[in-house]
């Protein structure tokens, strides 16, 4: 028959008692993991800078994104592995998938024809979030949801791209 175990809280700190011997358990403030650093101003500077979405064909993807939202092409690589769209503050980037291989990380695939679309969504505000649906469908996207009022007063819809992104279509927050 295996020992018995019995935990015992004294004040200042935990023990187990096996089998009538008296064992220490790790102390509340020892972990593996450290301690976090102090935020110095550059951390505190930090910026939401852009967004890489991987993807199959990077430029079909830049002329879709033109054709069913509107926004214009910045950056693109010669290579046609990497291009930005001029998207307001914050950049929303394609790469070729390949490209996480050269990063070394490993990523779930975006397609159209997976079932659920990957845990990302990118979001675009709009004071006409009915016209961009129209628009954004009229270009391929497929509807998920309609435009709708959320309680706290944002009109929200949903499409997802031709590679299979879930996009929301919002007006802005006030």
């Amino acid at each position: 028959m295996p020992p018995t175990k019995k935990s015992v809280s004294t004040s200042k700190k935990s023990v187990t008692k096996v089998a009538g011997k008296r064992r220490s358990a790790p102390s509340a403030n020892t972990t593996s993991k450290p301690a976090a650093p102090p935020v110095t101003a550059a951390v505190s500077a930090l910026k939401f800078a852009y967004t890489i979405v991987y993807v199959p064909k990077v430029i079909a993807t830049i002329e879709f994104y033109e054709k069913a939202f509107g926004f214009i092409r910045g950056f693109v690589h010669p290579s046609a592995m990497y291009a930005e769209l001029n998207t307001g503050a914050t950049t929303l980037a394609f790469a070729d998938e390949s490209m996480r291989e050269l990063n070394g990380i490993a990523t779930l695939n975006n397609r159209f024809d997976n079932a659920k679309p990957a845990g990302i969504e990118l979001a675009f505000s709009t004071a006409d979030v009915a016209g961009a649906f129209t628009r954004a469908v009229a270009a391929g996207c497929a509807a998920l949801k309609d435009p709708m009022v959320k309680p706290w007063g944002q009109t929200v819809a949903y499409v997802r791209d031709h590679n299979g992104v879930l996009i929301e279509l919002c007006s802005p927050i006030k």
